[in-house]
């Protein structure tokens, strides 16, 4: 059950972290950086302060509280990256930290308590904590990916129109087990 939990939490981690990638794909760098309005984030802003929350959660999970002494939150909404290129740097370094973090959890580990802000918490718990928080804002950097890209955007789902086609497509194999996000994170490793 443990195993297919993270395994099952892993892939949900990666679906979320591929659809802000194929968002940053369609995008230049000042759309990265576009804000709707001054109370707006932009995706730059949200990407900072994903990676500073992954930073500050994941680094020493097991053993230190989840909000990090070292953590400035409020600098995670202060737009002062420089470029694309910087940006895609602070993205990889939250997500690899986080599934680093993931991968370091064993049937030995599995029932240790850990904190955020002092609340207990179990790995299930954090995990799923966690997971809701990262689809939120993830969701943000695709809704403002749409907002900027207008006509050109493409669709990260199934595109309006095409939901038969899909569910054909998918009704045509014959029962089988895998994870919803198999096909669209490999889609492209193919």
């Amino acid at each position: 059950m443990q195993s297919n939990y993270l395994e099952s939490a892993k892939k949900q981690f990666e679906y979320y972290k591929t659809l802000g990638e194929k968002t940053f794909d369609q995008l230049n760098e000042e759309q990265l950086f576009w804000k709707y309005n001054e109370e707006s984030n932009s995706i730059a802003t949200i990407v900072k302060h994903l990676a500073g929350n992954m930073l500050s959660r994941w680094t020493d999970f097991l053993t230190t509280d989840g909000e990090k002494e070292t953590r400035n939150r409020e600098k995670e909404f202060e737009n002062d990256v420089k470029d694309k290129q910087a940006l895609l740097v602070i993205w990889k370094k939250g997500w690899d930290c986080l599934f680093n973090a993931l991968n370091s959890i064993n049937e030995s580990n599995f029932n240790t308590l850990i904190y955020i802000r002092n609340q207990e918490h179990t790995i299930v718990d954090a995990v799923n904590r966690q997971l809701c928080h990262y689809a939120y804002h993830v969701g943000q950097i695709v809704f403002i990916g749409k907002m900027v890209m207008d006509t050109k955007w493409t669709s990260l789902s199934i595109p309006r129109g095409k939901s038969n086609e899909y569910n054909n497509e998918k009704f045509a194999k014959p029962k089988h087990k895998g994870h919803f996000s198999d096909d669209y994170i490999n889609k492209d490793k193919k």
